[in-house]
């Protein structure tokens, strides 16, 4: 019988069989088949440097089993809402539980990719965690399902507690623990056994093989004298520990177990969010901008320096900075919008998208600036915004007198807090549906956001803007004031140097300076640059269409050898010289000038 099976062997791959017939449960073991385990333990056993084998198993396995949880729960989150995945969830739990100078660090050395960074950081530690809990259930199965257990509970407080959650907000990361658990059932069956017998005669008393399963240690199996490597009567009676390639034939199923799960996750999770993201982005262009009854005036002539390296008067919408505490851009759509304008007031109001197009319709320039903005930062652009005055909705509402404060809500629960007086003191307080001439871009607050000029964005400027509530500043701190950040913002006195930039090599002749200066609703009256220590020289200033945009400026210089520190100030038409001291952005933004070095040659 034997002879046959082999001659079939022999005629099927032109070999004889590369290893002993396994003995039978109970039958005892010849020589030839001690001396072939022998000489197969001994390829195959050798204890390899580093870890263990059993450990970077279990590290596998719990990375790939996280990564299927989360590109699973983004696929269901497509159809229970974005804010419902896993990692969104969760992530928007740690931005709001980081202290605010890990925010002012990320958004100093991440800047506008601060968000991504953040992503990547959590990740990273959940992939740290994943294979722990892999390691935890090669060697004890329940060890790591008690270990997935943990994260659901997670995600599912997570997603439950999300500012915009509905009952189905839970379902994307119940449906991710249970297919991790799946996972990582099926990977300890398949587990090569030579894997857990190494780990034991590298000294592992964990209790390694005190499982059934694919560690079960040879002497539970029967009677006959315990052969290192034997195999599992449970699972593997029959069958030879190594295939003709010398590998256990366990390996190369777990291996392709967990590798295709890594890249069905690296599949899914993009693609859950582009499911999602593209029915918003559908409805975003499908919606038909309204004609301003008041549209904005036309551009001066001379709105412009013409000096290249300037940023343009107008910031392109794929060039304007976005800084939020989003983790990912919220996607609303349209029909699904509601604006509720409630509490110190007399007269609630209730909005929706449709009626909000259908109120006149604002056109204005202005400028918005990040608190979070260095001295001589890009966070700040200009833009061409359409929307409803907010102080018509207010007066409408009519806000009792002691409502000092309108606190906006965001969908993902971001609040801030505007003074009440900013909105209705005759500023074009907005709520902005258009952008430079489309739709708001999802990015940056579709369907709906705020835009007042002369506060910084952290107390005027929430994104995908869901409800209005007056206040007092007595009653609430909103998200940032929380965060020691100052309830009143006013935007500072600004300027900053564009061109030529720091560190540039320059030619000895004529070199144009040149830049942009800023004071929202008091407006820039002068501008003032100097070389070294030498006096400070008058720019010439561009046209510009209101006091609540920036202004370009630009100053001849003749250059001579050497290196030169250049420095530019400000002054905004109520007189005020910006200030030369050095502060952080911290508390209420920064201040100090603009200073750059370049050298002649």
């Amino acid at each position: 019988m034997g002879g046959r099976r082999a001659g079939r062997g022999d005629r099927r791959s032109g070999r004889a069989e590369c290893r002993p017939r396994p003995a039978a449960p109970g039958e005892p073991i010849s020589a030839d088949q001690m001396s072939g385990i022998d000489m197969e333990t001994r390829k195959t056993d050798r204890p390899a440097p580093g870890r263990p084998p059993k450990q970077w198993y279990g590290e596998l396995a719990g990375v790939a089993a996280t990564a299927l949880a989360l590109g699973l729960g983004e696929l269901v989150a497509a159809a229970t809402g974005g804010p419902s995945a896993p990692l969104v969830a969760v992530g928007g739990v740690a931005v709001n539980a980081a202290p605010t100078p890990v925010k002012e660090f990320a958004v100093a050395v991440f800047y506008t990719y601060d968000k991504l960074a953040l992503q990547a950081g959590i990740v990273l530690v959940l992939a740290v965690f994943a294979a722990f809990i892999g390691v935890l259930a090669m060697r004890r199965l329940w060890y790591g399902l008690a270990g997935v257990a943990v994260f659901g509970m997670i995600g599912v407080l997570a997603s439950a507690t999300r500012p915009s959650a509905t009952w189905a907000y839970p379902l994307p990361t119940v449906a991710g623990a249970l297919a991790a658990a799946g996972l990582l059932v099926l990977l300890r069956r398949t587990l090569p056994r030579r894997a857990a017998v190494s780990a034991q005669d590298l000294g592992d008393d964990t209790g390694l093989g005190d499982d059934t399963g694919p560690d079960t240690d040879v002497a539970a199996q029967g009677t006959h004298t315990p052969v290192r490597g034997a195999g599992s009567p449970s699972s593997d009676t029959g069958k030879s520990v190594l295939d003709c390639a010398g590998q256990p034939p366990g390996r190369r199923r777990f291996l392709a177990l967990a590798v295709g799960a890594i890249g069905a996750a690296a599949v899914a999770v993009p693609g859950g969010r582009r499911l999602w993201a593209q029915r918003v982005a559908a409805a975003r262009a499908a919606v038909v901008l309204p004609t301003p009854s008041s549209p904005a005036a036309p551009l001066p002539a001379k709105v412009s320096v013409g000096v290249p390296g300037v940023d343009p008067f107008v910031t392109r919408n794929a060039d304007f900075y976005r800084i939020d505490t989003a983790l990912t851009v919220p996607q609303m759509e349209p029909k699904d919008w509601r604006l509720r304008i409630h509490g110190r007031v007399k007269r609630p109001l209730t909005l929706t998208y449709e009626q909000l197009l259908a109120r006149p319709m604002v056109e204005r320039y202005i400028t918005l600036a990040c608190v979070s903005n260095e001295v001589g930062g890009e966070l700040v652009g200009n833009a061409r915004w359409l929307g409803v005055p907010i102080k018509d909705l207010l007066d409408e509402v009519d806000p009792v007198d002691s409502a000092d404060q309108v606190v906006s809500r965001s969908v993902d629960g971001y609040t801030a807090g505007t003074p009440t007086a900013a909105l209705r003191d005759g500023r074009d307080a907005l709520l902005a549906v258009g952008m430079n001439g489309e739709p708001l871009p999802i990015e940056h607050g579709f369907p709906v956001r705020m835009v007042v000029p002369g506060l910084y964005g952290y107390v005027s400027a929430t994104k995908w803007l869901t409800e209005l509530e007056l206040s007092r500043f007595s009653d609430f701190s909103a998200y940032w004031v929380r965060r020691d950040y100052a309830a009143l913002a006013p935007v500072k006195t600004q300027s900053r140097i564009d061109t030529p930039a720091a560190g540039r090599r320059l030619k000895e002749g004529l070199v144009v300076v040149a830049g942009v200066a800023w004071a929202q609703h008091r407006g820039v009256s002068a501008v003032e640059v100097r070389v070294d220590d030498g006096p400070w020289q008058w720019a010439q200033l561009a046209a510009v269409p209101s006091v609540d945009t920036w202004r370009q400026w630009s100053w001849p210089w003749q250059a001579t050898p050497g290196e030169h520190r250049l420095q530019v100030r400000a002054t905004d038409n109520t007189g005020q010289v910006q200030t030369g001291q050095v502060h952080e952005p911290l508390p209420d933004g920064a201040t100090g000038r603009h200073t750059i070095k370049v050298t002649v040659a």
